[in-house]
């Protein structure tokens, strides 16, 4: 049995800026901050990464209260800017889903620098959240490598049984992603449908590099289904 553990920004949907009008939106509801300082990264990152940094960009304290407060008021406006903002599901993924989940050769679940929430309302409104079972979210942590730990645990706990580590993949449009499946020795699948290009997904070295999942035939394969 292969565990195939999905990425969801980026690799899943683009959400048209969804999630980043949500974060900004809700450092002016919390803090009443009006200009936005367009500098930090969001690709590839857990949401109290990102959170953190908005804060200390923004000359907020970073305390446990205030990170509470902004990725609350971030998952209060998620929905609203989930309806107000152009998103799509990323190619391929609409025609794989189906495929995979009628495979007994392979167990589908998440590996998401989003709160679980978060998660939970983004791939809801795209009409995906039903093809995992199970996942590894960002609550409580912002190291992605403890992320890909806990989605690992969960996989076993969805099995009932210890998972080897090179049936464990990790698929994710950053080379981030290709990191935290080296942090728990998985295979990595590098997608092009996020935001950096495919010279620098091949300078993370994967174990695959697809333009997309519409190009998955390498990959069924390796997972047993033909």
């Amino acid at each position: 049995m292969h565990v195939l553990l999905f990425d969801i920004d980026g690799t899943l949907i683009r959400s048209g800026g969804a999630g980043k009008a949500a974060m900004e939106g809700g450092l002016t509801k919390a803090f009443g901050i009006t200009e936005i300082q367009d500098v930090v990264p969001y690709g590839g990152r857990t949401d109290e990464a990102i959170v953190r940094d908005l804060l200390r960009v923004h000359g907020i304290e970073v305390t446990p209260e205030n990170i509470v407060k902004l990725q609350q008021a971030y998952q209060n406006a998620l929905q609203e800017t989930l309806h107000s903002q152009r998103g799509e599901v990323c190619r391929g993924i609409l025609e794989l889903m189906p495929r995979l989940t009628s495979s007994n050769t392979v167990t589908l679940g998440l590996l998401t620098g989003n709160v679980r929430s978060g998660a939970e309302r983004k791939l809801l409104h795209y009409n995906l959240w039903h093809y995992f079972p199970f996942g590894g979210f960002a609550d409580d942590t912002h190291d992605r490598s403890e992320v890909a730990r806990r989605a690992v645990r969960e996989a076993e706990k969805h099995l009932g049984r210890e998972v080897e580590r090179n049936r464990v993949w990790v698929i994710g449009d950053t080379p981030h992603d290709v990191k935290c499946a080296r942090d728990v020795n998985a295979r990595a699948v590098a997608v092009g449908t996020g935001w950096h290009s495919m010279e620098e997904l091949a300078a993370s070295n994967p174990d695959f590099l697809v333009e997309d999942l519409s190009q998955a035939t390498e990959l069924l394969r390796a997972w047993g289904i033909h």
